[in-house]
């Protein structure tokens, strides 16, 4: 294998997570960020990122010497043969996503480029963006490539070293083939096609999942109509190989740093190409229409009536990130539903495994354990799929609620041992 000179800008999820695992791979990797404090912590080896792996990666690559980190991208990109943008792309304006960190970047490095240099589009960007970074760049020896991460927090390290897919897009084969070879100790399928193909492979694979989530709520929505089971009824679809078990858990809705910008992104692409994506745009509705649904689930195991009033019902939430495994909270379905639920007149206490007692939530007063959430409310609702929760002494619960209702938004309980410990269980799609 080369080993290649290769610089990372940004160190965020995407940028830590490749910097490290390319430098496990034995490439030597600079990894550059415009934090200073940030970058003297991870010189150090401290990583803030809540991630399995991925610090003692960041400590083996110091200690190997094959990683370091700099403060701003001039600092890294001098000798690099590979540059990998992983700068954040927030959704912008009209869902589109905002592109002025990219570009900053390309500002900053275009006379500093070695030439022959490759520029790596890691981050999630519109269709257009590798024309559009080349343009802006004014290089003909700089050629730029579209390489999309596919990492899910809480596994990002794993699903890095063992991919489904590399995809690489480029007009320039040698130089595609160059930004594949980074990857050959992996073994992974490599799709090598233009870079238009390969920006829109990422927001159609993330707009799939997002329409697959949405599609097993409503369902889930529809066997409680029907008195059927969400958890056979899913059993049953995941066995077919053409539809798989994965991302058919119902929940409150989907959330996260990538979906709901992806989605949106999407959908102002597909307006923007005179194309009426009516799929997407139910998609997004019906989560919408999801969180609005769990605060009526809410509504109906407090009071006993739907519509009741939940003006000064104390409620315990349990979960807050917007999944398990990970500390963040970017359009977390967990905190839109707590809003909904506090805009409704409730008072709301929390916990989450991943965050400490006192955070600054606003609406939802942080403790630190379980049985600090539950003391004195009318009512628990699980609504992130923390698997500590299934663990909890559900009968020294029921000792300290006021009311012992569970609404489990994520279907993760139990619901026969947490009715012998004396609790009413509401789920989601059961009869």
């Amino acid at each position: 294998m080369f080993v290649r000179r290769i610089a990372v800008v940004g160190t965020g999820y995407v940028g830590l997570t490749t910097g490290a695992c390319l430098a496990s791979l034995g490439h030597r990797v600079v990894c550059a960020d415009v934090d200073e404090a940030k970058v003297d912590r991870l010189s150090r080896g401290e990583v803030d990122i809540l991630e399995p792996g991925l610090a003692d990666l960041v400590s083996g690559g110091l200690a190997s010497g094959r990683l370091s980190f700099v403060v701003g991208a001039s600092a890294a990109v001098a000798d690099a043969e590979v540059v990998f943008l992983c700068v954040p792309t927030p959704m912008g304006v009209g869902g589109i996503a905002d592109l002025q960190a990219v570009e900053s970047v390309v500002d900053e490095t275009r006379d500093l480029l070695p030439s022959g240099c490759v520029i790596v589009n890691k981050s999630t960007v519109p269709v257009g963006t590798a024309v559009r970074t080349a343009e802006l760049l004014r290089r003909d020896d700089v050629a730029v490539v579209s390489n999309p991460e596919f990492l899910r927090e809480g596994s990002a390290v794993h699903d890095f070293l063992n991919p489904d897919r590399i995809v690489v897009g480029c007009d320039q084969q040698d130089a595609a083939e160059r930004v594949a070879a980074l990857y050959a100790r992996l073994g992974a399928p490599t799709v090598l096609t233009d870079a238009a193909s390969a920006e829109l492979v990422k927001y159609a694979a993330n707009c799939f999942l997002a329409m697959k989530l949405s599609y097993v709520n409503a369902v889930a929505e529809l066997c409680e109509r029907l008195g059927a089971n969400i958890t056979d009824v899913t059993e049953g679809m995941g066995y077919d190989k053409r539809i798989g078990q994965s991302f058919l858990s119902p929940g409150p809705g989907w959330g996260g740093s990538c979906l709901p910008k992806d989605t949106h992104a999407m959908l102002q692409a597909a307006d923007a190409a005179d194309f009426e994506f009516r799929l997407l745009r139910a998609t997004i509705d019906t989560n919408e229409r999801q969180r609005t649904r769990m605060v009526e689930k809410v509504r109906l195991a407090v009071t006993g009536k739907r519509g009741g009033s939940l003006s000064h019902v104390r409620l315990g939430l349990l979960g807050l990130t917007f999944k398990a495994g990970t500390d963040d909270l970017r359009d977390s379905p967990a905190l839109a539903v707590a809003a909904l639920l506090k805009q409704a007149g409730a008072e709301l206490v929390g916990y989450d495994p991943a965050l400490a007692g006192g955070t600054d939530l606003g609406s939802v007063s942080v403790v630190d354990d379980a049985y600090q959430a539950a003391k004195d409310v009318d009512a628990l609702v699980v609504l992130t799929e923390w698997p500590d929760f299934r663990s909890l002494d559900w009968a020294r619960l029921a000792e300290t609620v006021r009311q012992p209702v569970v609404v489990d938004t994520r279907n993760i309980l139990d619901p026969d041992v947490i009715r012998r410990a004396g609790f009413t269980c509401t789920s989601l799609g059961r009869p």
